[in-house]
């Protein structure tokens, strides 16, 4: 698919996801007690409960990582994926069977990483509902595995991570270098209901309105004030977050005035720009990209897919006829992931033959 045209560039996928047998099953089981009010409820009970091509599709390609994987992106000229465990992680589970299966899949992951180092990267799981454990689990995981940064699916039992009690997550992490991909998930519990009745708790909408949520929150909070270093990536060009900055600058001062809001040393808009990159993955718009490279600049923009829930093809060719800058394509394509998630720069010898 890949013509002689586009093929200088290297292609980083950094929104790729995967997952394997033993998260399955505890999903499925989870799934098979939840209440109707659990987040995530709805989405995994379509996921594993329907055997529509499309999802028996996305099953096989989840568990899938040498094979199919490596074809496909192959036949779209696709150098590498980040890989990182599909969402909701292990973070509807209990704390040890959590804590436990993070870290088998972490092991898992270095494992096809290291047979496949020029073609796969990955974010490290972690079970955020035990902090000291995930934050354990971080330094194993980037400091003897060698991951390239964190992967959490927005919110945990309902709570964000602006609540201290997560903190020692983003203090390994910033201590660590190793950015935190906040990957969507539904709605939590407290606002999920009015989402619910024509199904726009996924990816229509809310999955972008919780996780858009969550960076604001954060920002909000302080918690870059405490971790001035710690990087976050938010996929789907910023859960909407670039288009709202003017407005959340202009009206942030009101009621920091009166002490409901911490105040903080920088706007808002100067927080998302030091400390958030956004991603492609699931956006195919180049009205939208044009916009976030105007507004956070292209050095903040990274390519994504989204795989297997977005098509590789149609994000390929998206990329390839942006209507932007070579020198912008590179950046979004591959030398922003390679900075910001520790990846080997190569030259255009070295993935010719991809």
């Amino acid at each position: 698919m890949a013509d002689s045209s586009t093929r200088s560039y290297r292609r980083i996928a950094v929104e790729e996801a995967f997952s394997v047998p033993e998260v399955f099953a505890a999903l499925q089981q989870w799934v098979a007690e939840a209440g109707p009010d659990e987040p995530d409820q709805d989405f995994l009970s379509f996921l594993f409960g329907q055997d529509l091509p499309g999802l028996l599709r996305v099953r096989r390609q989840l568990l899938d990582l040498e094979d199919e994987r490596l074809q496909i992106m192959d036949d779209c000229g696709v150098d590498m994926h980040l890989l990182s465990l599909t969402a909701p992680g292990v973070q509807t589970l209990d704390n040890d069977r959590a804590t436990a299966l993070a870290a088998g899949v972490n092991d898992r992951l270095a494992e096809v990483i290291a047979r496949h180092p020029g073609r796969f990267a990955g974010l490290a799981a972690i079970a955020p509902q035990d902090p000291g454990a995930a934050a354990a689990e971080i330094e194993r995981a980037i400091g003897d595995l060698k991951l390239n940064g964190v992967v959490i699916n927005s919110h945990t039992r309902n709570e964000y991570l602006d609540d201290e009690k997560f903190w020692p997550i983003f203090e390994a992490a910033a201590d660590l270098g190793a950015p935190i991909y906040i990957h969507p998930r539904s709605p939590s519990a407290q606002m999920a209901l009015p989402y619910k009745r024509f199904g726009l708790e996924t990816g229509i909408y809310g999955f972008q309105a919780e996780t858009g949520l969550h960076g604001i929150r954060l920002i909000c909070s302080g918690v870059f004030d405490r971790f001035p270093a710690l990087q976050i990536v938010l996929g789907h060009l910023g859960e909407g977050i670039p288009f709202w900055l003017w407005r959340v600058d202009y009206m942030h001062p009101v009621r920091s005035s009166h002490n409901i809001r911490p105040k903080l040393e920088l706007k808002p808009s100067e927080y998302f720009k030091r400390n958030f990159m956004i991603t492609t993955s699931g956006m195919n718009w180049h009205p939208a990209l044009r916009f976030c490279i105007e507004v956070v600049g292209a050095d903040n923009i990274m390519w994504a897919i989204d795989y297997p829930y977005q098509v590789t093809e149609g994000a390929v060719e998206f990329m390839n006829d942006a209507p932007i800058p070579d020198e912008d394509k590179h950046k979004i394509f591959h030398q922003n992931a390679e900075r910001v998630f520790g990846i080997a720069p190569k030259g255009a010898a070295a993935f010719a033959g991809h």
